[in-house]
């Protein structure tokens, strides 16, 4: 099978339900930045972090994201896997356990640390960004309920685990001196 199809070549690509659409819709703008995150977090895991297991999770998480963004509400399509509520929940638990291993945060800290907290810290902003992204979507098309609210807890759950990997490797973080 050839990786190439040629069919992008007039500026549009195939939505998984059918049909096409400009590579500059927000629709794919948006699917496209969920997949820069799962690559984000890709080259974290190059890193061997400590939560290495989680992040295979995530990632698998990303991809039902990305097709189910990919994929109008309305599709008839049965092979599609949405993103469930339960996804959120399952972030919620491992950034309370991570947390509860974690010092008290009582300032700013500034992004950075060991060579996967840092990247972590470049996956919570890819985050952000795909969750306004979805948020702009979702004015315009409906989608699924659940999208906002797992890339919300996402970018939260980036946050500790780049705080959790700094504090697994004795990292020391670097707090946000505001008249510095």
């Amino acid at each position: 099978m050839k990786i190439y199809t040629r069919t992008g070549d007039d500026g549009t690509t195939a939505l998984f339900s059918g049909g096409r659409v400009s590579k500059t819709h927000l629709r794919v703008e948006t699917y496209g930045t969920v997949d820069e995150l799962n690559a984000v977090i890709g080259v974290v895991r190059t890193h061997q972090p400590y939560s290495d297991d989680w992040l295979a999770h995530i990632q698998s998480q990303l991809f039902h994201l990305g097709s189910d963004l990919a994929t109008p509400l309305d599709a008839k399509s049965d092979w599609i896997v949405r993103i469930p509520a339960e996804a959120a929940d399952w972030l919620e638990q491992i950034i309370d356990d991570m947390t509860a291993e974690l010092p008290a945060l009582t300032s700013f800290i500034l992004p950075g640390g060991t060579p996967a907290a840092a990247q972590l810290h470049i996956a919570r902003t890819v985050c952000r960004r795909a969750e306004r992204q979805v948020v702009a979507l979702a004015v315009h098309e409906p989608l699924n309920e659940f999208a906002v609210p797992y890339l919300n807890r996402l970018s939260d759950a980036l946050f500790t685990l780049a705080r959790w990997e700094n504090f697994k490797a004795g990292h020391a973080e670097t707090v946000w001196a505001p008249h510095a």
